[in-house]
């Protein structure tokens, strides 16, 4: 029991600190809150006003100026709720702004595995409904639950003034509904914290669909995927019924005390307006001053179950929050990236088993350094870690004399281009994309140069719209020669001084291969370059070519030295080199 309080306690100090983090404007805050104040106070004076009122029309001597008092009260009372539901809307927007953007920082900066583990649009969710519920709680719940409690407190001492017998029945029905609320609050809460699961769950589905689209239908998976789909929805839907159905205790229930309340009142009352022990106009304030009592109270049922809902989406959001980022502001700038790269003992595996194995090679600063082997052989998961993508999970890599961990991760990763066989695109124009990343201004002539010697601007100039051409999602809508060579215009824009090509040629035609290369070439002059080669053609010509089997080097040299030391390399050699002799 006792860890069962401290897990709450606990739960319940993340989200007051989470929304005290926000720093919603606190003058705002006051006003809103002073607002509901004077709401609630002119809500209270509305019954005593309307008690004379009856008193007087029933002993017919109507004050004109209890009318005119009457009248200021309800003008009062709705221009103060009018400014502070605004208000309060205000600050829930401010809120769930300042909590987006704490979660959007901080997600763009997470390392590589967490997005290994989690599909996009689960965090999606997190970032948008999550918030959202937080948000709702804020605007919707808290402003009535804070002047509900005034407005309980406030009536039940007024009734006490009226007739403390009366006021005793309507006290007796409290705690009979907090015993039946509170259990049901607790099964709202883990309700909820299951949907929320299940909802980033669909949102993940959903955006994998939508972004591989084509894949599906080129492989006529519309059916498998809609299967998936209906079972999230189905389990959403059991969610929403779970709720629905605990709403359909707490909601009735709290009509049947107040309709309990009200009969009893109204009975109770009439035979003392009767006996002469309680005037007429005394009794309708107490009926008004029961719905001031009970209508609040059946508004903070509403939000105990929204806070249960807020709780468990804070619970989710601070879990991101506490998830370490990549960020090394601390570390040192590099400041000669044009040295040579050393790998020492470098293993890293992404379970137990290890791709990369004890690595150890030397890359010459301004050099071409190509890398063959099988698929598989970990190629690419070398270039992961020579971006930081990946922590090694034994030995370093060492830029000069100076290990890469130690310097910033945003300085490191500027001083690297990276060109892969895909080239992913981002949505927008090409100008957009030829400038991605950078954070100075780009210039019209920077952006043509560069996808001139991309070889780029010859098919980007045909276009009707030019450089403001949009690529679609993941630039759908051009070649993918076309993507490559905007890709390799986006590199050389940036002049990186360490350049990686994985496989940049590989999926392309004749034409397009030709034109790439030509680009490429333009791209390495007298940068550190490491290519992953699937055609030797591309790379007979670098001045290093290590052989990579099993995670494993097994060896390194030339072109020829190779040809005439290793197996696997010339039996690579010969089948390729001679068939494209052939064509």
């Amino acid at each position: 029991m006792k860890t069962t309080d401290k897990k709450g306690s606990a739960k319940l100090q993340g989200f007051w600190k989470l929304l005290k983090d926000a720093n919603p404007p606190k003058w705002i805050l006051f006003f809103a809150i002073f607002l509901s104040i004077l709401e609630t106070a002119a809500g209270l004076i509305v019954p005593l006003f309307t008690a004379s009122l009856v008193d007087q029309l029933a002993a017919s001597a109507l004050e004109i100026s209890l009318i005119i008092m009457l009248a200021a009260a309800f003008i009062i009372q709705t221009i103060a709720a009018g400014f502070s539901f605004y208000f309060m809307n205000y600050i829930g927007e401010n809120i769930v702004a300042s909590l987006r953007r704490k979660l959007w920082d901080h997600v763009v900066h997470l390392p590589i595995p967490f997005f290994d583990k989690h599909q996009s649009g689960e965090t999606m969710s997190r970032i948008t409904q999550d918030t959202n519920i937080v948000k709702n709680l804020i605007t919707q719940h808290l402003i009535t639950f804070f002047t509900g409690l005034i407005s309980i407190i406030g009536s039940i001492i007024i009734l006490f003034m009226i007739d403390w017998r009366m006021t005793l029945i309507m006290i007796i029905a409290v705690p009979i509904a907090i015993i039946v609320i509170m259990p049901l609050g607790q099964k709202i809460y883990k309700v909820s914290l299951s949907t929320q699961d299940e909802m980033a769950g669909f949102s993940g589905n959903l955006g994998r669909v939508l972004s591989d689209i084509r894949l599906v239908k080129a492989y006529h998976a519309e059916d498998t995927e809609k299967s998936k789909g209906y079972q999230s929805i189905h389990h959403l839907f059991s969610f929403g019924l779970k709720e629905a159905r605990i709403q359909a205790v707490v909601s009735p229930f709290m009509t049947f005390i107040m309709m309990l309340v009200l009969v009893v009142l109204i009975g109770y009352g009439g035979v003392r307006v009767a006996s002469g022990a309680l005037s007429a106009g005394s009794l309708v304030a107490i009926i008004i001053y029961m719905f001031q009592i009970v209508v609040p109270f059946t508004q903070m049922a509403s939000f105990f179950t929204a806070f249960q809902k807020a709780i468990g989406a804070t619970e989710r959001l601070q879990d991101i929050l506490g998830l370490e980022i990549e960020c090394s502001k601390q570390a040192k700038k590099v400041e000669n990236p044009t040295q040579d790269i050393i790998l020492q003992d470098l293993s890293f595996g992404y379970k137990e088993d290890h791709i990369l194995k004890k690595i150890n090679l030397h890359i010459p600063a301004g050099k071409m350094t190509a890398f063959v082997g099988p698929s598989g052989s970990g190629k690419t998961t070398l270039f992961a870690l020579l971006e930081r993508f990946y922590k090694p999970q034994s030995g370093q890599v060492i830029l000069g004399d100076t290990l890469i961990e130690e310097y910033n991760l945003h300085s490191w990763r500027e001083q690297i281009g990276y060109v892969s066989q895909e080239s992913p695109l981002m949505s927008g124009t090409i100008r957009e994309n030829i400038a991605y990343g950078i954070k100075e201004e780009v210039t019209d002539g920077d952006i043509k140069r560069a996808a001139a010697l991309a070889h780029a601007a010859e098919f980007i100039d045909r276009l009707p719209d030019g450089y403001d051409t949009e690529v679609g999602e993941r630039g759908m809508k051009l070649s993918g020669g076309q993507r490559q060579r905007i890709a390799i215009a986006r590199a050389i824009i940036r002049d990186p001084k360490i350049l990686l090509l994985d496989e940049a040629t590989s999926n392309l035609d004749s034409s397009s291969e030709q034109l790439v290369q030509m680009a490429l070439k333009n791209l390495m002059k007298n940068r550190t370059t490491l290519v992953i080669a699937h055609r030797l053609s591309t790379i007979v010509d670098a001045d290093q070519i290590v052989v990579l089997e099993g995670g494993a080097v097994t060896g390194t040299g030339t072109h020829h030295e190779l040809l005439s030391s290793h197996k696997l390399y010339e039996k690579l050699a010969n089948k390729q080199l001679n068939y494209e002799a052939m064509q």
